[in-house]
């Protein structure tokens, strides 16, 4: 039971960093987009529980991706989707957002799951180490 537990840190530790590094990455190049207001928007991590999306085909993916992608062009630039990881159960979203709303807005709208909201407070990397 413990080496489950370690792989399932090991695995959560890595999607927050790889979460974070992309996250520093969008700050990095968005800084100089002026299509999006990026000194109102907040970065948060959604939890989306989804039953085998592990198992998810790549069209399904494929056509989830289409209607997130077209709700965010009806909300406007408050609100930017960066990325996803899918897990076996579970979808984890890092969002640009003005608000913790307009990420229950575009779930509601899309008919995605938003079972946890967390803002994202501080992005630390390796970097951080020197």
């Amino acid at each position: 039971m413990k080496l489950n537990t370690k792989k399932f840190a090991l695995l959560v530790g890595i999607m927050f960093f790889t979460a974070f590094a992309a996250v520093a990455q969008t700050n990095a190049a968005t800084n100089h987009s002026t299509t999006k207001n990026t000194a109102t928007m907040k970065t948060f991590l959604i939890e989306r529980n989804i039953p085998d999306a592990g198992k998810l085909t790549p069209e399904q993916l494929k056509g989830i991706s289409q209607k997130s992608c077209s709700v965010l062009k009806e909300m406007g630039p408050k609100i930017e989707w960066l990325q996803s990881y899918v897990t076996g159960n579970k979808i984890f979203c890092v969002y640009k957002a003005e608000s913790e709303e307009l990420i229950r807005e575009h779930a509601k709208k899309g008919g995605f799951p938003a079972n946890v909201i967390t803002e994202i407070g501080t992005v630390i990397s390796p970097e951080t180490a020197n």
